[in-house]
């Protein structure tokens, strides 16, 4: 059996959140993606003069072979 050691630090920081218009808390998920912890956005951090929160877009296949986004809207 092979015992592997995992660190895991996350970062927590206050940002605000452009999915949920809301000064929220950022969980860091690796070093430049973050995850709102109000609406469970990702989003990426872009620092440009001044650190800014911007939405991740992932593509994903659908049943018929093509590229949709995901939508976190209420169902």
């Amino acid at each position: 059996m092979t015992k592997f050691n995992f660190r895991f630090t996350p970062e927590v920081v206050n940002g605000h959140c452009p999915t949920c218009e809301e000064h929220t808390l950022l969980v860091s998920i690796t070093r430049d993606q973050y995850r709102c912890i109000s609406c469970g956005a990702d989003l990426e951090q872009h620092i440009n003069g001044k650190i800014s929160y911007l939405p991740s877009l992932n593509t994903n296949k659908d049943s018929t072979g093509k590229y949709y986004l995901h939508d976190w809207g209420e169902k």
